[in-house]
């Protein structure tokens, strides 16, 4: 696949996070003052929460286009790593606002106030529109930002679906506490997506093994070529839970010359590749010491 295609792609993916970046946050700001018009504390809450994604949006947009920019003499591994601070800012912006929600809702559960159910109705059949729309723009996207902010939107979707069916039901029975109680569902269902969102991230800036690579099958395939007698020192991380990195130490067998040593090292490489590991770092060793040394055009 040549650069050209990855730029390609770089661009596409940018261009759809913008977009739903903008129908998210024009949507955010009517739902804030739908929210303060028809007095109900769900909505609010869901703009609050919108408002995030709205950020989250933002952020993915602008490290897509930075997520490009290879290694200097700053960052050596290049800036893909930057997404992990921003889905930390994130989450600290949702658990504020989530808290402030959440501080409202049960006020209003113990007082509770009326709401405008029509109103409701009306915001909610146009926020099912416009994050049906971001969702149909972003499906089938090939990056990992469009695929994280694609179940968000899918997840808008729902949340949208559920103040429909309750603004139905406030309708024709009169029931003013389903508001607050639907807000603070919707606030526990952010804080849960955030609580695993923020531990998906911290597993990562731990350096743990990428989720989906079995490191002993890894190993395993490795170990079975031929001149290879033993490996140790492997190391396997991700730098943005996209692109995986490899390092190990190869023990070879008495006897490989140079070419064969290159050729072990591809093969050790193709491994890699068919676990989604892009980038390898390689270092051998073992009783015929001069192999690595022909390999490099070093003297013994």
């Amino acid at each position: 696949m040549g650069k050209e295609h990855h730029h390609n792609i770089n661009e596409n993916s940018s261009r759809n996070i913008a977009i739903a970046f903008f129908l998210n946050l024009i949507f955010a700001i009517i739902e804030l003052v739908g929210g303060l018009l028809t007095n109900s504390v769900a909505i609010l809450s869901d703009a609050i929460h919108d408002f995030g994604d709205s950020l989250s949006l933002g952020v993915a947009y602008y490290l897509q286009r930075v997520s490009s920019k290879k290694g200097d003499s700053r960052f050596s591994y290049g800036y893909k790593r930057f997404s992990l601070l921003g889905s930390v800012f994130i989450s600290v912006i949702l658990v504020i606002g989530a808290v402030f929600i959440m501080r409202e809702g049960v006020l209003r559960v113990i007082h509770p106030e009326e709401s405008n159910a029509k109103g409701m109705f009306l915001l909610a059949i146009l926020g099912i529109i416009v994050n049906g729309a971001a969702v149909l723009k972003l499906r089938g996207g090939s990056s990992h930002n469009e695929r994280a902010v694609l179940l968000h939107m899918m997840e808008d979707v729902l949340g949208w679906a559920a103040v429909l069916v309750a603004s139905i039901v406030m309708i024709f029975v009169d029931v003013p506490v389903l508001d607050p109680i639907l807000s603070i569902a919707i606030t526990l269902w952010v804080l849960f997506n955030v609580y695993k969102n923020l531990k998906e991230t911290i597993s990562i800036m731990l350096q743990e093994v990428p989720r989906g690579i079995n490191l002993d099958k890894l190993r395993e395939e490795i170990v079975q070529l031929a001149d290879i007698e033993s490996i140790h020192d492997v190391h396997l991380w991700t730098m943005d839970g996209e692109n995986h990195i490899l390092t190990l130490h190869i023990v070879i067998k008495e006897g490989v010359g140079a070419r064969t040593l290159a050729e072990l090292k591809s093969r050790v490489r193709e491994i890699a590749v068919n676990f989604d590991i892009g980038h390898v770092t390689i270092e051998t060793e073992g009783s015929d010491e001069c192999a690595d040394c022909l390999y490099h055009k070093n003297p013994c």
